[in-house]
């Protein structure tokens, strides 16, 4: 079976070379059903494989534009078929059966069946996968294949969000071996070109089984600070910004509607200072929760976003069924603060590194970290790594002490119930919790002890939820047709129409 492999093209990423390669002083191309839409992102992926550590880009990229899934999430969070035409569930709840849509081609070639399923979900499910949503999907028992259109999936458990993690797995074909520098997707764009460090560009792919794209194809161009991102916008090099990251860079776009289109979404984005509970100082539940109320998260919002975004509370974003506004828990109290350090043994302070990515906003909310707890008596070690050292460092090898990331899923307040995610945190209570909503046999059930394990997370102080961001898309006044909320940092292409 035949994929496309494209060439790595190592380039600077300089702004004078990010900002070239568009055409149009009003945005990516000229107008129309034949128009190249040019998209301006911050998130670019490290690979092109979301089982390998690929990141929050490749995602954004590839999700429904590339790949596709048995089932597709929308930007209202609602669950429907796509790769599957339709499905059946046994009485108990332990066998799924699921219908392929016929006629559905790969980009190299070949045509999906169901071996081709049964492998794609293996992929995810492997030992050696780095899929978010590997734990999730370790209810499956055994996979059939009674033939090319039909696929069983037997579960040792009940799942009751089993369809919604489907939505995550792409299907991809059964001889692919590894897919970080090559793809093979049946979306309805293809890979055309990839230059590491300045853009990713989609054309639409002829054989797609579905409704073919509004626009004459795709680029992403990948930027490294919020500011250069939005003169790219402002100069007319970009036609839309996936997710504008200061209040300073939109307020040029808000004093102008009659150019620009600003379109504020539902986020579940949420910025994280993220503990090691498992080793180091912050296996000490007060001294994590000192941290936490040194912490004004308000005033913090306020110097990175000015009067958008909110101060969450948890890991739970106001989308998810079982969300509740927690943030009295753990309240800024300096005093507090420095109680519970005391308590902890630490009264004269002590002092911890802060893996900081180099991408914004990261930076600017360290310094404001570095601050907040000085005035406590706590030294902040800033280190600043890059995002593939992020990953590598934090997310493999778990060797931090504290960390900030943005994590950009719905429904992933289920991480804290495995104590080998990066978090380490390890109670059992909410590990019940957690597998006793899985297996509820209701949505209220489950958002009951969803709830419960989350009150229990946010008093164990297991990270600090520092604020909820702002999901704001900008673009061209004469560009239409994108998703708004953004969930799981999905970014859908073949809408979009320029003019």
């Amino acid at each position: 079976m035949k994929s496309r492999t494209l060439p790595i093209v190592a380039t600077g990423v300089a702004l004078a070379l990010a900002l070239a390669g568009c055409s149009s002083a009003n945005g990516g191309s000229s107008s129309g059903a034949d128009a190249t839409v040019v998209v301006g992102s911050l998130y670019e992926p490290t690979n092109l494989s979301n089982v390998d550590g690929g990141g929050q880009g490749v995602n954004e990229a590839f999700q429904d534009n590339v790949y596709e899934g048995l089932f597709r999430l929308g930007d209202d969070g609602d669950v429907t078929p796509l790769l599957a035409s339709s499905y059946d569930t046994s009485e108990d709840g332990l066998t799924y059966t699921f219908t392929l849509r016929k006629g559905v081609r790969f980009h190299g070639g070949g045509t999906m069946t169901s071996a081709d399923v049964k492998s794609s979900i293996e992929r995810v499910t492997a030992e050696d996968s780095q899929s978010s949503r590997k734990s999730s999907l370790a209810v499956i028992k055994a996979i059939d294949t009674p033939d090319d259109d039909t696929v069983v999936v037997h579960l040792s458990q009940r799942s009751i969000s089993f369809v919604y993690n489907l939505s995550y797995v792409w299907i991809v074909p059964s001889a692919e071996k590894s897919l970080k520098t090559e793809e093979d997707g049946t979306g309805p764009y293809e890979l055309a070109d990839r230059k590491r460090g300045s853009s990713l560009t989609l054309d639409p792919f002829s054989g797609y089984w579905g409704e073919k794209p509004k626009n004459g194809g795709v680029e992403f161009q990948y930027f490294t600070s919020a500011s250069t991102l939005s003169n790219a916008l402002a100069s007319g090099s970009v036609d839309v910004v996936t997710s504008i990251q200061s209040p300073d860079a939109l307020s040029r776009f808000t004093a102008d509607t009659s150019k620009y289109t600003v379109s504020e979404g539902k986020s579940t984005t949420k910025e994280l200072l993220a503990f090691n509970d498992a080793q180091g100082p912050f296996t000490d539940v007060e001294l994590r929760q000192a941290i936490s109320a040194a912490v004004d998260r308000k005033a913090l919002l306020k110097a990175i976003w000015g009067d958008y975004g909110t101060v969450n509370g948890s890991m739970v974003p106001p989308t998810d069924p079982w969300y509740e506004d927690l943030t009295s828990v753990n309240a800024y109290d300096p005093a507090k603060a420095k109680e519970l350090l005391a308590e902890a043994g630490k009264a004269d302070g002590f002092t911890f590194t802060l893996d900081t990515p180099t991408y914004d906003p990261h930076p600017a909310v360290a310094q404001y970290l570095q601050s907040a707890l000085r005035k406590v008596g706590v030294t902040v070690k800033v280190n600043s790594i890059s995002a593939d050292e992020w990953y590598t460092k934090v997310y493999q090898q778990h060797d931090f002490e504290a960390t900030l990331q943005e994590h950009v899923n719905d429904r992933d307040v289920v991480f804290y119930g495995n104590p080998d995610f990066y978090f380490g945190y390890d109670n059992t209570d909410v590990q019940k919790d957690i597998s006793d909503a899985e297996q509820a046999s209701s949505e209220d059930q489950q958002t009951a002890l969803l709830k419960q394990a989350n009150e229990q997370i946010v008093r164990d102080a297991a990270s600090d939820w520092l604020y909820l961001y702002p999901q704001i898309v900008v673009s061209d006044k004469d560009v239409t047709g994108y998703w708004k909320n953004g969930l799981n940092s999905q970014f859908p292409v073949s809408g979009i129409t320029v003019g």
